[in-house]
């Protein structure tokens, strides 16, 4: 199945939910940063929190930005991800890998840590991004970024997030988003049966793996309650925006002197894109190129 986003509501607009199949993206990143499978299962689950948060956003170039740092050995995650259905991210130390935890799963809380902080950045498209930060509960993801809906967007919420890594990578990944909105939040029956609902969920992934698709897991979950999904299908995808010229952008700010200091000890430069892993390599001809620029630019003050 392909990755893909859909868009909901139930309880005549009383809920917003959101679906996200993330499979394909996921093992592209495990493959871009060579990542451990408890590294995977991380990142994993925080691509697919970054789409179902920038889901609900009005303007097209609107991105979400979600930092996740903690005390536990994975040290930080990093993934931005837009209305447009593009996601990329990595994790400070990619080849982490952790024992089961108790309950026989990748232990991802106990990878990223459950004292630390997340950050959220919702840059809606104005130029004046939004931020947001809140200390992390358990580092397991899902109940961090829950905890973020309800304590910084005051939004009843519920999140479910997985990531299936098998031996020959990810078999499944994705999640849902659903949120009781103002005109519903004061039904406590409603919010009570949301909330039980969910926490039966076996866990989002087992469903992919039984060939449950995303309208129908929405189905089991809010069908009594006048689902009606959107026509829309979204397709998301694994995107950086990374390019060599802006590579040379970047060089070109660490000034004369550095630059010299390339060509005369390395013959040139390499950068590596941390979103993506994409390796650029500068020849000595480039960087006296950015040099001369540098020069022009002064004398032209």
């Amino acid at each position: 199945m392909a990755d893909q986003l859909i868009r909901a509501t139930a309880a005549e607009g009383g809920i917003r939910a959101v679906g996200v199949i993330t499979t394909r993206l996921t093992e592209e990143a495990r493959q871009r940063h060579q990542l451990s499978y408890v590294a995977t299962a991380a990142l994993g689950r925080t691509m697919s929190a970054g789409l179902l948060l920038a889901s609900n956003m009005k303007r097209a170039e609107s991105r979400v930005n979600i930092r996740i740092k903690g005390n536990g050995p994975l040290d930080g995650i990093l993934v931005d991800a837009g209305l447009d259905g593009t996601v990329r991210g990595y994790v400070d130390n990619p080849t982490v890998e952790l024992p089961p935890n108790s309950r026989g799963k990748l232990d991802v809380g106990g990878a990223v840590g459950n004292d630390g902080y997340l950050y959220v950045v919702r840059d809606v498209g104005y130029g004046y991004p939004y931020t947001s930060t809140v200390e992390l509960v358990s580092g397991e993801i899902g109940d961090d970024i829950t905890h973020y809906l309800v304590t910084s967007e005051q939004t009843p919420s519920a999140l479910v997030l997985g990531v299936f890594v098998g031996s020959e990578g990810v078999q499944a990944a994705g999640g849902l988003l659903i949120q009781v909105l103002p005109k519903a939040a004061r039904d406590e029956a409603l919010i009570q049966t949301l909330e039980s609902r969910v926490a039966a969920l076996s866990g989002f992934t087992p469903l992919l793996q039984a060939g449950k698709t995303l309208p129908e897991i929405l189905g089991e979950l809010l069908g009594d309650m006048g689902l009606e999904i959107l026509p829309e299908t979204q397709l998301v995808r694994f995107h950086c925006g990374c390019t060599f010229d802006r590579m040379l952008g970047a060089l070109k700010m660490l000034g004369e002197a550095e630059l010299q200091d390339m060509i005369e000890k390395d013959d040139g430069a390499e950068a590596t894109c941390h979103f993506c892993g994409t390796v650029y390599q500068a020849s000595s001809a480039e960087l006296s190129q950015l040099i001369a620029d540098l020069q022009s630019e002064a004398s032209a003050k």
